[in-house]
């Protein structure tokens, strides 16, 4: 039934021009431009997705609007330089950015949180009210978005398996930390000589063949994964997280700690339970929850549903209807 459901959900893909980047927004739901007064009416709250690579987070999405009755709309934004925008489809601008400034270093850590701030300046209206979900290294993102943007609405935040601290000793940063710092070279170089020549009907013939062995169908192109210039601002991020998402950030979450929910995973290589237990130790008042159900890290890979039934919950009756 819920696949039926979903099947309706409208989504939208656009290119927006953020911080002089192209930038991809999935927007499931009616709603495509919130400062338009001639569509339909415009929501009081927007859900905000924070992911790692974009395309994945579509079912999730869809499942999530479905289960908020299609009340408010659920946008993903792609990291900076993690996408390219396709030759069929046009690159937009947003009519209260015309002026914006490029971004430094806008795809490391610190120019990403700043290019999500840049696009919810842009692109949402004042009194639209925000719900972030981060997942991932997207929590460490959402969480210094609301430090920087104190401006911003956001009444609420889910931070699922949220990499904020250590993540260079954790199980999977320990075995990812020289590849991504020591190494980033020889994988930059290998990955323009093997996919920089190779056709784009190739690409879309491996991507398909690893998604087939994921079990992962995706409604959108994911042949970016296999660009070069995609691959090479991943890693050149993934390197910038393991050197500086190392302390976690006390001080934002206490200043914060009423709007922000915790979801950590039980075998989680990024954010293992000794991280969910010092948090518990330290924030014996905050809203911590540890993962009883057996959902992964990826959890976007077999488990969008339950995740988002689960935020869905959330979002339905806990958080003020104001």
């Amino acid at each position: 039934m819920a696949s039926e459901v979903e099947d309706g959900v409208p989504v939208h893909e656009e290119f927006f021009l953020c911080g002089g980047v192209e930038t991809q927004i999935i927007k499931c739901g009616p709603w495509t431009n919130l400062f338009d007064k001639q569509g339909v009416s415009k929501p009081k709250h927007l859900i905000f997705v924070i992911p790692g690579l974009s395309p994945f987070y579509v079912p999730f999405a869809k499942a999530l609007y479905s289960l908020v009755k299609g009340h408010f709309p659920v946008w993903i934004i792609s990291h900076a330089g993690f996408c390219l925008t396709p030759k069929d489809k046009k690159i937009l601008t947003a009519p209260q950015e015309p002026n914006a400034q490029e971004i430094e270093d806008i795809y490391g850590l610190n120019g990403q949180i700043e290019h999500k701030i840049a696009f919810l300046r842009a692109h949402v209206p004042k009194d639209v009210k925000l719900i972030f979900i981060g997942h991932s290294v997207g929590s460490y993102i959402a969480l210094h978005v609301m430090n920087r943007a104190p401006e911003l609405p956001v009444v609420h935040t889910f931070l699922l398996f949220p990499t904020i601290e250590r993540m260079s000793e954790s199980p999977n940063g320990k075995f990812a930390t020289p590849f991504l710092c020591r190494f980033r070279y020889m994988l930059y170089a290998a990955s323009y000589l093997i996919f920089k020549p190779c056709p784009e009907m190739i690409k879309s013939f491996i991507v398909q063949k690893v998604l087939e062995k994921m079990s992962f169908k995706s409604e959108l192109r994911l042949t970016d994964l296999l660009q070069p210039f995609c691959l090479a601002n991943a890693a050149y991020l993934g390197g910038q997280e393991m050197i500086h998402v190392v302390k976690r950030d006390d001080g934002i979450i206490k200043e914060l700690l009423p709007k922000l929910t915790f979801y950590y995973g039980k075998t989680d290589g990024w954010c293992p339970v000794n991280y969910y237990e010092d948090m518990k130790r330290d924030f014996p008042e905050a809203n911590l929850h540890l993962c009883e159900k057996g959902i992964p890290h990826a959890f976007v890979l077999g488990f969008s549903q339950e995740m988002a039934a689960m935020v869905a919950d959330w979002i339905n009756n806990r958080l003020p209807k104001k």
